[in-house]
């Protein structure tokens, strides 16, 4: 049955991040006269991640910190961990980078979404994201001439709680209207996107371009279910 709303995951998904994050925060760092390799800070920046998250999930919602305030500080802690200590350059240098992170310039398309989504769009089916993501999204999808596509853009920020929990997914139903049996789920990840959907009623399928069999999936997702292309989805909405 084609469904009446497609929701989407957007990082490995629709868009992915076209350069490392060391990458970045290297050629960035060199602007403010810090050099510091690609390849440390990509280490610093695990270590940090995790640390950061373990102390303030969902960017520290529920601590009463912004995820600007969340990123920000993971940015400094990030360069901290390399050495650099400079608050004069730290503060700038992390503000730069959250700033830039929008830019369509650090983000590329899969190249079988945009034909995708406009196809979706032809056959008359309703759309909408659910991202383990910042407020940014919106401005990042705008950027990458992806907004248009989708009726709302639902993040973890926006509702307080992130994937795998069921109340994102509730939300995004509410907000469209739906019941769960006409609404499918399309996502990279086993864990926070094919089954919290699945769980709650709707159908979900797990993008995994080239890989035989994804990682996590180990048996929870039939290969009828495991997208290698998203052409297969617009075989499978015919």
């Amino acid at each position: 049955m084609r469904p009446r709303l497609l929701t989407w995951d957007v990082k490995g998904t629709l868009l992915r991040v076209r350069h490392s994050v060391g990458e970045l925060y290297s050629s960035e760092a060199k602007l403010h006269g810090v050099p510091v390799e690609a390849e440390a800070l990509d280490r610093s920046f695990l270590a940090a991640f995790r640390a950061q998250d373990q102390q303030f999930p969902n960017y520290g919602l529920g601590q009463g910190l912004s995820s600007q305030q969340w990123w920000v500080a993971m940015v400094k802690h990030t360069f901290r961990l390399c050495g650099v200590s400079d608050e004069r350059v730290l503060s700038p240098l992390a503000e730069n980078l959250y700033q830039g992170f929008c830019s369509a310039r650090n983000w590329e398309l899969f190249d079988d979404v945009k034909d995708t989504l406009i196809h979706c769009n032809g056959l008359g089916i309703r759309m909408a994201v659910i991202s383990n993501f910042d407020r940014r999204l919106e401005q990042i999808l705008v950027n990458c001439d992806l907004r248009q596509h989708f009726e709302f853009v639902l993040t973890s920020e926006d509702i307080g709680t992130a994937k795998p929990d069921h109340r994102i997914f509730i939300e995004a139903l509410g907000r469209a209207q739906m019941e769960p049996e006409q609404a499918t789920h399309i996502g990279d990840d086993v864990w926070t996107d094919y089954l919290p959907a699945r769980a709650v009623g709707m159908e979900s399928y797990l993008i995994s371009r080239g890989e035989e069999e994804p990682a996590g999936a180990n048996g929870l997702v039939p290969t009828a279910h495991i997208l290698h292309s998203l052409q297969q989805l617009r075989s499978l909405l015919k």
